[in-house]
C-alpha cells in the first residue's frame, strides 16, 4: 500500500458533518477488501488508548485504493493526521505479515503530539458561540465569532482565556450562500453580487479570480477555498456573503462554514476526475452535494433539474429544495411547484420564480445581457440559479431584476466568461472554457451566432488524461471550424513535456477528419490568439478559450478594436 495524501478536514466533508482527518492510499500489494478492517483495528485501539474512543470512522473505496477517515477535535487536527498515518502504517505491517510497532511507545508519542496542539480556550469559545447560535471559525492564525458585520476575531495566540471575557453584545451572523458545480460558478456568484448591490447590501464574494467586498477588490487570485471564505466572513463591512466553493477545497478541507442560508450546485460534469479518490461522475456529484450539509430547515438547496445526477439525488438530501430548469414543462419541477415547492423556470422568454405558492415573473431573457439574447443558454441557466439563491437570501424581486439587467459580459464585469467583441465586422468571444462540458456550452452559443467562417483557439492542461483531452477536442470540432489554432500552455504543462498536449489534440483532429492545413500549432496562448485574429475577416466568428494570459489577450483585443475604430473613423464607422 502507498500513502497518496494525508490531510485535515476542517469543516463538513464528504464522509462526516464535522472536522476530522483523512488519508488516501493506493492499494497495490495486499487484498483490497482487507484494508479497511486492518486499518480500523489499529485505529480503534489507538483512539481508545488516547481517550478518543467516541470519535467516528469511515472507509470509502475508490478504484485502486481507499480513503480512510475519522472525526477529531478541532484543536487537534494536525495530531489526528499523525494518528491516522500511524494506523495506516500499522495496518500495512499486519497485512504484509511484518512485525507490529511498539504500541506503548507510539501511544506515548501521539499523546504528546496531541497535548502540544490542544487549546482548551479555543474549545470553550467554540462551545459558547454555538450556544448563542453564532458561527465559529478558526485556522492556524486567527479565531472568530459571528460573521461579517457581526463578527469579531482574534489572533489565535490571543484567543480569549474564557468566554466571559468576550463582549457578545452586537455579535451576529450574516446570510451566506455557497456556490459550487463544474461550470457556471463564477458567473453566478457575480450575478448574485450585482443583485445584492441593487438591493443596497454590501456583498462579500469569493471566486477563482478574486475576493471582493462591495466595490472593493480585496485580493486577486484563486480564492475558492476556505482561506478566501474566511477573509470575507471576517470582514466587518460584509452584510451578505456569496462564496464560490470549488471541488478541490471541499475534498481537501471540507466546507469553509458550517451553516449557510443557501447552497447551489450548478451542474456536474467531467473535470479533475482521479483526484482525492473521485474517479467518476457519481462520486463527483456526491462531493459537490456536500454543500447541502450546511443548509438548515430554514434555508434552501438550489439544484439544476436539467442535470440527471442532481435530479436523482436532490429528493434524498432531506433539505428544502429550489429547482431551476430551462424546461418549463419539466415533470418533476412541475409536480414540485404544484405541491407548493420553490422553483425557477424559463417560461417562454420569461425567467420566473415560483416561491411561497405564488408565481413571480422576474425578467425577460432578452433583458439579461449575459444571455446574449438567449443564445447563451448556459447563462440563462446561471441566471435562474442566481434567482433561486437570491430568493433564499431574502433579496427582493426588484433587486434580482435590476442585477440581471445591469450585469454584462464585458471583461471589466465578468472577466474570462463569455466576453464578447464586435470588431470591424468580426465577432470575437473569449471564455475560460476548460473542460468538455464548459466548452460544449461555449460551442452551442457560438453555433447560434451567424458567421461566414468560424475559428477556434484551444489547448488543455497536462493534468488531464488522454481521453479527456480527446473529448475536449471532439467538442471543439463540433463547432465545425474552418481553422483550429492549437496553443501550448507553459504554466499548465503539469508534468507533461512541451508539444505533447498539442500533439494529442492534432492527432484527434486528424482522426475526426480535419485537414492538416486548417490546424496550426502555436508556442504560446497569445501567439495562437494573434494568429486567429490575423486569419479572421469581416463576417467571421473567432472563439478564444483563454486560460494562461487572459489579461494580455484582453489587452490585445481592446488594442485591436481601437486600431480598427481609428481606421474606420474617416468613413464614420464605429465598433459595434
Amino acid at each position: 500500500m502507498r500513502l497518496l495524501d494525508s490531510r485535515r478536514l476542517t469543516g463538513p466533508n464528504l464522509l462526516f458533518d464535522v472536522p476530522g482527518a483523512i488519508l488516501d492510499l493506493a492499494n497495490d500489494d495486499v487484498p483490497h477488501a482487507a484494508v479497511p478492517g486492518a486499518w480500523r483495528d489499529a485505529l480503534r485501539a489507538m483512539l481508545d488508548a488516547l481517550g478518543w474512543g467516541g470519535e467516528a470512522d469511515a472507509a470509502r473505496a475508490f478504484p485502486g485504493g481507499w480513503s480512510l477517515a475519522f472525526t477529531a477535535p478541532i484543536d487537534a487536527l494536525y495530531a489526528a493526521t499523525e494518528v491516522n498515518e500511524w494506523a495506516f502504517a500499522e495496518a500495512s505491517r499486519v497485512l504484509r505479515g511484518e512485525p507490529r510497532s511498539d504500541f506503548a511507545v507510539e501511544r506515548a508519542r501521539l499523546a504528546e503530539v496531541i497535548a502540544s496542539e490542544r487549546r482548551p480556550a479555543l474549545i470553550a469559545l467554540a462551545a459558547a458561540a454555538n450556544e448563542r447560535g453564532l458561527t465559529f471559525l478558526s485556522d492556524d492564525k486567527r479565531v472568530s465569532v459571528g460573521l461579517g458585520t457581526g463578527s469579531r476575531s482574534w489572533p489565535l495566540s490571543r484567543t480569549p482565556a474564557s468566554p466571559e471575557r468576550v463582549r457578545w453584545n452586537g455579535l451576529h451572523n450574516v446570510p451566506v450562500a455557497l456556490v459550487t458545480g463544474t461550470n457556471g460558478k463564477t458567473t453566478t456568484v457575480r450575478l448574485l453580487a450585482e443583485m445584492a448591490r441593487a438591493a443596497g447590501r454590501v456583498a462579500g464574494i469569493t471566486s477563482t479570480d478574486q475576493v471582493d467586498v462591495g466595490d472593493v477588490t480585496v485580493a486577486v487570485g484563486d480564492f475558492s477555498g476556505p482561506n478566501g471564505a474566511r477573509t470575507v466572513l471576517r470582514d466587518r463591512r460584509v452584510e451578505l456573503a456569496v462564496l464560490e466553493v470549488a471541488r478541490g477545497g471541499i475534498l481537501r478541507r471540507g466546507l469553509p462554514v458550517p451553516l449557510a442560508q443557501a447552497a447551489l450546485v450548478t451542474n456536474v460534469a467531467n473535470d479533475h476526475l482521479g483526484e482525492y479518490g473521485i474517479h467518476d461522475l457519481d462520486a463527483l456529484a456526491d462531493a459537490k452535494l456536500v454543500v447541502a450539509k450546511s443548509v438548515g430547515d430554514d434555508g434552501r438547496v438550489v439544484l439544476n433539474a436539467d442535470d440527471p445526477r442532481l435530479l436523482a439525488r436532490g429528493p434524498g438530501l432531506g433539505r428544502p429544495l429550489t429547482w431551476f430548469t430551462l424546461d418549463a414543462d419539466h415533470p418533476l419541477v412541475a409536480a414540485h411547484v404544484a405541491a407548493g415547492g420553490d422553483a425557477c423556470r424559463l417560461e417562454g422568454d420569461e425567467l420566473v420564480l415560483h416561491a411561497g405558492g405564488a408565481r413571480h415573473p422576474v425578467v425577460s431573457m432578452r433583458d439579461v445581457p449575459v444571455a446574449l439574447g438567449g443564445a447563451a443558454r448556459h447563462n440563462v441557466a446561471n441566471a435562474l440559479a442566481a434567482i433561486g439563491v437570491a430568493s433564499a437570501l431574502g433579496l427582493p424581486l426588484a433587486a434580482m431584476r435590476a442585477g440581471l439587467s445591469q450585469f454584462d459580459n464585458s471583461p471589466g464585469r465578468n472577466p474570462g466568461r463569455l466576453n464578447h467583441w464586435q470588431i470591424d465586422g468580426r465577432e470575437v468571444i473569449l471564455d475560460f472554457a476548460h473542460n468538455p462540458h464548459g466548452l460544449a456550452a461555449l460551442v452551442a452559443t457560438a453555433r447560434s451566432l451567424p458567421a461566414r467562417r468560424r475559428g477556434i483557439v484551444i489547448g488543455q492542461a497536462g493534468d488531464r488524461d488522454d481521453e479527456s483531452i480527446a473529448e475536449l477536442t471532439r467538442v471543439a470540432w463540433s463547432l465545425q471550424p474552418d481553422r483550429v489554432f492549437v496553443k501550448e500552455m507553459e504554466s499548465y504543462l503539469r508534468g507533461r513535456e512541451r508539444g505533447v498536449i498539442p500533439g494529442l489534440i492534432a492527432a484527434e483532429l486528424r482522426r475526426l477528419g480535419a485537414r492538416d492545413e486548417i490546424v496550426s500549432h502555436h508556442d504560446t496562448e497569445l501567439a495562437a490568439v494573434q494568429a486567429a485574429l490575423a486569419w479572421s475577416a469581416p463576417g467571421d466568428l473567432v472563439v478564444l478559450t483563454v486560460h494562461e494570459d487572459r489579461e494580455a489577450v484582453t489587452a490585445r483585443l481592446e488594442e485591436w478594436a481601437r486600431e480598427k475604430e481609428e481606421k474606420a473613423e474617416p468613413m464614420g464607422e464605429r465598433r459595434g
